[in-house]
């Protein structure tokens, strides 16, 4: 069976790629660039306790676990590009309620809701660049498409402090986030998509299957470890170095080497990727990351600190394209909404947990004995990817593997 896309343009960087790629970027940027400094400003604005702080945080995890296996249906089942917008315009407009003034009651429901369609965006987006990818470049085009997302990751938050630290006013994040999710919407508006014509029959009847990729849910089962301490980090890193650190700086500077690890471990990893050594970059990935998240608890210094930022971007830059192009390569063609749904759920799972339980453990245990469990859970994520995760996947692939030989030749 066969991937019958319609796109002929065979270079990876055509013109609805890019405009993808910036979508994507914009739209991530506005969200990331308030999360490190929430915590802050509900403990500032509201005197939150801790344990309070990680469930208002942890709301927007819930609805965007939520709204992604219905996302993944709805761009399998209805035109792709108008759930698309739908979502990006809805991710834009509701920027406008962090800057109504309002009780704590109000930003919890606020932020909760906002969870939706950004979750929802990024299983349509993360649909689109496939549909707008010739099949020879997926695995490679995947992989520039996840930097794009880590970077934002990394930038965005880098950039907020930045902007906290010079102006000490929330408002103006905001606007800024708001911005940004803006240009999104501008310019997905432009994108062209090229959905595959299915090649195996639609399903009639609704089940779980229409919602979750069964035939991928441990390769999913075992990103939400992964996604659980990339949560509790991003979320706390900010109120850890100014409470626990004593630090007045270096956060922007950490997610400045995070983000510099993302990028170099796309360029160094992408012929692994075009190769479809998936296994293989999954496994270097998680090993490094491992290794950062260690680092950060067990050094404290600046040498630990800022080390361990290049580690974490390191490792996550090798484990996100290969994950994704795992459970892509084991969907049937009109399943590759539902197999991103799933890998994305996942990951917010995950970082929900992350939140939730950080802000627990750090109001009981507080934030270093925190900050070692996050390192212990993702040690277990990595044993389960060596021990159970890679004969899983060997035993499921589909056709999409066959790209390995494609992609060789290129």
């Amino acid at each position: 069976m066969q991937d019958t896309s319609i796109s002929t343009d065979n270079r990876l960087w055509n013109a609805d790629y890019l405009k993808v790629l910036t979508t994507n970027f914009t739209s991530a940027f506005a969200f990331y660039l308030v999360t490190p400094l929430l915590p802050i400003y509900l403990s500032e604005t509201f005197s939150a306790a801790k344990d309070v702080i990680g469930f208002a945080l942890s709301g927007y995890a819930v609805t965007a676990i939520l709204s992604r296996p219905i996302a993944g249906w709805m761009v399998d089942s209805l035109p792709r590009k108008r759930v698309l917008l739908m979502c990006i315009f809805l991710n834009f407009i509701l920027f406008v309620g962090y800057l109504i003034p309002g009780t704590l009651f109000f930003f919890i429901v606020v932020r909760t809701i906002h969870g939706a369609p950004f979750g929802a965006f990024t299983v349509a987006n993360n649909t689109a660049v496939i549909d707008v990818l010739p099949l020879s470049r997926r695995s490679e085009g995947i992989g520039f498409y996840g930097l794009s997302n880590n970077i934002a990751m990394a930038v965005a938050p880098m950039v907020g402090v930045y902007v906290y630290s010079s102006m000490h006013d929330f408002n103006i994040l905001f606007l800024i986030a708001m911005i940004s999710a803006a240009i999104g919407w501008i310019v997905g508006s432009s994108i062209h998509m090229h959905p595959p014509k299915m090649t195996s029959p639609k399903k009639e009847k609704v089940s779980l299957g229409n919602f979750i990729l069964l035939n991928g849910l441990l390769i999913g089962c075992n990103m939400v470890f992964f996604g659980c301490c990339y949560g509790a980090l991003s979320n706390y890193l900010a109120i850890y170095g100014k409470e626990v650190l004593g630090r007045t700086g270096g956060t922007g500077t950490f997610f400045l080497l995070l983000a510099i690890g993302l990028i170099l471990s796309r360029l160094q990893g992408n012929r692994s990727l075009r190769q479809g050594n998936f296994i293989r970059h999954a496994t270097q990935g998680v090993v490094l990351s491992s290794i950062g998240y260690t680092l950060f608890v067990a050094c404290p210094g600046d040498i630990g600190y800022f080390g361990s930022a290049l580690l974490i971007g390191l490792g996550n830059g090798h484990l996100w394209p290969a994950f994704q192009n795992m459970i892509i390569g084991v969907a049937h063609n009109n399943e590759h909404g539902t197999a991103t749904s799933t890998i994305l759920s996942s990951w917010s799972l995950g970082i929900g947990i992350g939140i939730f339980l950080g802000g627990v453990l750090a109001e009981h245990i507080g934030y270093t004995s925190m900050f070692w469990t996050v390192a212990l859970i993702h040690l277990c994520g990595a044993a389960l990817l060596v021990c159970v995760t890679r004969g899983y996947y060997h035993r499921r692939m589909i056709h999409q593997c066959s790209n390995t030989h494609e992609d060789t030749r290129m």
